[in-house]
């Protein structure tokens, strides 16, 4: 069957004019495919329903259409190779999976074996020796300091709530907030249930978001009293189930509450320390982690698993006192000859743009 002239038409009309998109002659549906025919018979009971013909579409040239074929079957090449690195990723030996899923153990020990850095263990000692005076902020204001003198059910309560503090704010900041709900009585879940949100963000002023963290404590406290009677969780799933409970805070609690080592605690110390000695890596390759849970990962691939609970407050306590974030005091390092960042990062990076300016002097 013949086409009417006006199908021709529409692939010369210029993409300027003023009718790009028009309705198709019902008489096309003859040369379509069945599934075609039967939508053509629908829009002709209902013409509101009726498919748009886009000439604009029908303009492009074939050698166009087939380069956008192309670069379509190079973005799909490129999220096939992501998703090989993700699989890559979650194929690395998570602690998680060591815990909760025995079928997955060996295989996850074989992924495992790395080769440790070098001197590793000269720089852990060396560490450890600047560390014996403890006198950093997390040696008696960090969150596993919580509820020291308290029974341990209690303790396991003021643990998790100091680390719910603790993100993004220091150690002695988080120390005061839960000194101040201690002495109001609101380390217990059901009197943190009790009492109003406005009330326990007045308390814990000034943590780093106190607003979201009092709403957090509160269905925090909620959960623990349906779930677990006023006790804490006792598996990492079930911390990590917790609103506003991540990775860093679920082992922190697991190792100080519960005596159980599930994973490395890593929080932005740790991290960073890491980082800078040389310690980890991401996957497949010899670039810097780029989170805390990239460097927790790698660690665990070569750590020793009996230093696995006393790494954060040792490196935490380094950073804080000698590897800090900005101008660490490499000088005074014992370990400065073995570490591959030692004076490289001895500067403020602002510090140049504070420099007076010698020809505004008067």
């Amino acid at each position: 069957m013949l086409l009417p002239l006006q199908c021709f038409r529409f692939a010369s009309l210029p993409l300027s004019a003023p009718w790009k998109t028009l309705r198709m002659p019902i008489t096309r549906s003859s040369s379509r495919s069945l599934a075609t025919k039967a939508q053509s018979s629908n829009s002709q009971l209902n013409p509101a329903s009726a498919p748009s013909f886009d000439a604009s579409e029908s303009e492009v040239p074939a050698s166009a259409r087939k380069k956008r074929v192309r670069r379509a079957v190079e973005i799909n090449g490129e999220k096939t190779k992501k998703e090989v690195s993700d699989q890559r990723l979650d194929g690395l030996p998570d602690i998680e999976e060591f815990a909760y899923n025995k079928v997955k153990e060996s295989t996850a020990k074989k992924i495992s074996i790395v080769e440790p850095p070098e001197n590793w263990e000269v720089v852990l000692e060396g560490i450890k020796e600047m560390r014996c005076s403890a006198d950093a902020p997390v040696d008696t204001k960090g969150c596993e300091k919580a509820g020291s003198l308290l029974p341990p059910r209690e303790r396991r309560f003021a643990v998790l709530v100091s680390s719910l503090l603790s993100s993004q704010t220091k150690d002695e900041v988080t120390h005061g907030a839960v000194q101040r709900l201690s002495e109001k009585g609101l380390l217990d879940a059901d009197a943190i249930v009790r009492t109003d949100e406005g009330t326990i963000a007045k308390l814990i002023y000034p943590v780093g978001f106190y607003q979201r963290k009092a709403q957090y404590m509160k269905k925090v406290a909620q959960i623990c009293l349906e779930k677990y009677e006023g006790d804490i969780p006792s598996s990492l799933d079930g911390l990590l189930a917790l609103p506003g409970v991540g990775p860093k805070m679920a082992h922190l609690v697991m190792i100080i509450g519960w005596d159980n080592v599930q994973g490395i605690c890593v929080d932005t110390h740790v991290h960073r320390i890491s980082n800078r000695l040389g310690w980890v890596f991401r996957p497949g390759t010899r670039q810097k982690t780029l989170t805390p849970e990239e460097t927790r990962v790698s660690l665990q691939t070569w750590l020793p698993k009996d230093e696995w609970a006393p790494i954060n407050p040792l490196l935490v306590g380094f950073g804080q006192t000698v590897c800090t974030p900005l101008r660490p005091k490499c000088g005074i390092c014992g370990i400065n000859k073995l570490c591959p960042s030692a004076f490289k990062e001895s500067s403020s990076p602002n510090s140049k743009s504070k420099k007076p300016n010698k020809s505004k002097r008067s």
